[in-house]
């Protein structure tokens, strides 16, 4: 199953906390489908459906979603035994 990744919609993977998501899933070796949301926030009903609230990045990790680069980042280095 792979794991959603709701992102802005910033083109480059170094400029905003859904790029650190990004590269992190990857180095994780999840398959990632991404979903880039509008950058207004009113217009991210996709994201408040999974989550709850409307900020992102967002992961669906496991049917889990999980909200926070911070968050998500340090629950891929639990899941492989880092942490």
């Amino acid at each position: 199953m792979p794991t959603t990744l709701y992102r802005c919609r910033t083109p480059t993977d170094w400029l905003c906390p859904c790029g650190r998501v990004a590269r992190a899933l990857r180095a994780a070796g999840e398959e990632v489908d991404e979903i880039r949301v509008p950058w207004r926030r009113d217009d991210r009903d996709d994201v408040f459906e999974v989550s709850g609230q409307r900020k992102v990045p967002v992961a669906v990790l496991d049917g889990e979603p999980i909200c926070d680069s911070l968050r998500i980042v340090e629950h891929l280095r639990w899941r492989a035994g880092e942490g």
